[in-house]
């Protein structure tokens, strides 16, 4: 699903034009990528919770030449699934 379904099937489940939601979803968009410069925690219940963390400086190997070389320690994002998106992954049988 790309961000003009989602557009769509959100306007249409809450009854509210496509371009308020979309209005609504670069909001959220702007205020996760702020919230995360500010190393800020954002939870929603249920749904999903994204947070910055930060990932050590280590040793990496060139798989072309097998070279090892440093990698330097980095801010990275952390995004963990909620309680109502677990259930729905659980709930599809596997093939």
């Amino acid at each position: 699903m790309n961000k003009a379904e989602l557009v769509s099937a959100i306007a249409k489940r809450a009854d509210v034009p496509a371009s308020t939601v979309d209005s609504v979803i670069d909001g959220l968009r702007e205020e996760l990528v702020e919230a995360i410069t500010r190393g800020e925690k954002v939870a929603v219940p249920g749904l999903l919770t994204v947070e910055r963390t930060q990932r050590s400086a280590r040793t990496g190997r060139n798989p072309q030449t097998g070279e090892s070389l440093e990698i330097a320690a980095a801010n990275t994002v952390k995004v963990t699934a909620g309680s109502n998106l677990k259930k729905a992954a659980s709930a599809v049988p596997v093939d």
